[in-house]
């Protein structure tokens, strides 16, 4: 359960998803470090699917290759239908390749990071996403 300090700036609520364990708790520890971020973890693109239906995210990190139906299915899924199909979306992959770089953007994506993520490259990507989404919010 996060704990709020008294003054402390309201916490960035994150979906980490990647069927690798290390990877996920990884993310999430670089996330909760750096950007203070609360984060929730799915496993599955099932599991990342019906949370981004049942639950609002401010950001949400998406692995590209999983097992099942994939990264690009659940990019899709959230944009297509979901509580966060406006919510900004890093896909982080293995793979580094301009035409996939391009397939997600076109899906819906905001961003795409290669593994392994340095943890400046995480933070600067995942605060301008919340920037920017702040100023479409506002706008």
């Amino acid at each position: 359960m996060a704990t709020k300090t008294k003054g402390a700036a309201p916490r960035h609520r994150l979906l980490i998803v990647d069927d690798e364990e290390s990877v996920r708790l990884l993310l999430a520890r670089l996330a909760s470090k750096g950007l203070k971020a609360e984060v929730q973890l799915a496993g599955t693109c099932e599991q990342a699917l019906r949370l981004a239906r049942n639950y609002a995210y401010d950001a949400i990190l998406l692995d590209l290759m999983m097992p099942g139906i994939g990264g690009f299915e659940v990019l899709k899924g959230i944009r297509a239908d979901s509580a966060n199909m406006a919510t900004p979306i890093l896909v982080i992959s293995a793979r580094e390749d301009i035409e996939i770089n391009d397939r997600c953007i076109a899906a819906g994506a905001n961003g795409f990071l290669v593994k392994p993520v340095e943890q400046r490259a995480l933070e600067i990507a995942v605060k301008s996403l919340l920037a920017g989404r702040g100023k479409s919010q506002a706008g």
